[in-house]
């Protein structure tokens, strides 16, 4: 493992926070009987650029950004001076009914940053909320229109958009959705668009095309929106095919059907510019954020709405009857305002589209491992696909899967410096989302961990 001393490196009780978290935190999406002598909760005490520090001094490369969030790096002292300041002129006030100068100024500024006519900003907290949200509003604004009966949610198979009810019905994850059924009626699913998997002669635009056959399986009348991301998460680093999006917004155009580009993965600067459907090139009716807005150094969320959406709800006594307490809190706007000033000083977007081929480049001199299938993904967001055999594309079985992931690779990446994620929602692959502000010397760390872990993972493997 990579160690070195961290002269900042705050003083803990190692062996009581792990007493205290093993009796008293519960960790999200964590298999909680996993922890025991043998096995400690990895504790996370420090962290600064690139790199996090656990309570025994050993320094990990975040190869994740924490979750697909610190985009613009740990420890910067700024964001912490934008929330001590703003704490000293107003610590919170709601945006029920109220507006305060640093949601303004975020609002104004995000719509600064949008394409077309996505000028109207919603706060949330997370991004299942912003999504919720979403889903809540397309039904709204049917209804506003006299279509009370558009109320179905078009998403893709294996894509993940949250946890709250209304999100996990558009989850397209079985295992996420089977126990909390049942689910807000009305999401139905598509195939996604990974071609890896496709017979060669399929056409390019067929998983768009599905899109169209389901609202007509459906019924135009019945579905409210279609729900995409920019490049979907769970399945590993799934890109679109080229003219993927401008095809469904012809198909949402045609069936008035909402379009919503739920980026709160790909904002943000992930795949090398301010929102994914930049990237992409298409215009979407409603964009859903979180993460990355404020580097995670504070929660917040949102949806960004057309003027056309927003217009039933502009005039007279319409409402949308939605909203939530500390949606828009000062102290998250005021962090927000912070991060951005950092992407716009240090160009963290025109830095990833400069770098992003060395860092692909990187992950694809892996492809002499056999059980590297494929590489794909865009910017600073990537996957590494593992099969059984190349030739044949052959899946791993679910056992070999679990022993594969959990039994060896995440826990040996971890142990030798490298925080990534190894995640088995479809095919087994391992991700990447490093910060904004990586580098060369960020990806030849990555590769020389990667490269004798993946060879060990091959042989066990049979090869």
């Amino acid at each position: 493992m990579a160690t070195t001393s961290a002269p900042e490196q705050p003083a803990v009780d190692s062996a009581l926070l792990q007493e205290q978290a093993q009796r008293h935190l519960w960790m999200h999406f964590t298999r909680m009987g996993s922890f025991g002598p043998d096995h400690e909760v990895p504790i996370i005490v420090r962290g600064e650029g690139c790199y996090v520090w656990d309570d025994h001094g050993n320094r990990y490369l975040d190869g994740l950004s924490a979750l697909f969030c610190v985009n613009s790096g740990h420890g910067r002292s700024e964001l912490g001076d934008a929330m001590a300041a703003q704490v000293g002129e107003l610590d919170f006030i709601t945006v029920w009914s109220y507006a305060h100068p640093r949601a303004i100024e975020l609002a104004t500024r995000i719509a600064s940053l949008t394409p077309g006519d996505l000028n109207r900003v919603f706060f949330t907290n997370s991004g299942s909320e912003a999504v919720e949200s979403a889903i809540k509003l397309a039904r709204s604004y049917h209804r506003a229109q006299g279509k009370g009966q558009k109320a179905k949610v078009v998403a893709r198979e294996i894509a993940y958009h949250g946890t709250t009810l209304g999100a996990l019905s558009v989850t397209g994850i079985p295992a996420l959705r089977s126990q909390f059924e049942p689910l807000a009626p009305g999401g139905v699913h598509v195939p996604n668009t990974n071609s890896y998997r496709w017979p060669e002669d399929r056409d390019p635009l067929w998983a768009a095309d599905q899109i169209e056959e389901r609202i007509l399986f459906e019924g135009p009348e019945t579905v409210s929106a279609v729900i995409l991301e920019p490049l979907q998460n769970a399945g590993g680093c799934i890109p679109p095919q080229e003219g993927y999006f401008q095809r469904v917004r012809e198909i949402c155009d045609k069936y008035d059907v909402l379009l919503i580009s739920d980026e709160v993965i790909c904002a943000w600067g992930r795949l090398g510019h301010y929102f994914g459907c930049q990237r992409y090139d298409y215009q979407p009716d409603i964009v859903t954020v979180a993460k990355a807005l404020t580097s995670a150094y504070v929660p917040m969320g949102g949806m960004i709405v057309s003027d056309r959406v927003f217009e039933p709800f502009e005039e007279g006594t319409a409402m949308f009857a939605h909203g939530s307490t500390f949606a828009g809190h000062p102290v998250a706007a005021a962090t927000a305002l912070a991060n951005l000033d950092v992407f716009e000083r240090e160009d963290l977007c025109g830095h990833v589209l400069a770098k992003e081929d060395e860092f692909r480049a990187a992950l694809e001199s892996l492809y002499d491992i056999p059980i590297v299938g494929d590489v794909r993904g865009d910017g600073y967001f990537y996957a590494i696909e593992l099969v059984k055999d190349k030739d044949t594309k052959e899946h791993m079985e679910d056992e070999e899967s679990e022993q594969l992931l959990r039994g060896y690779l995440s826990g040996e990446l971890y142990r030798r410096g490298l925080i990534c994620r190894a995640d088995d929602r479809g095919d087994p692959v391992i991700q990447f989302s490093p910060p904004l502000i990586a580098d060369t010397e960020q990806f030849e760390e990555i590769v020389e961990v990667l490269r004798p872990v993946l060879e060990e993972a091959s042989r066990r493997v049979g090869h």
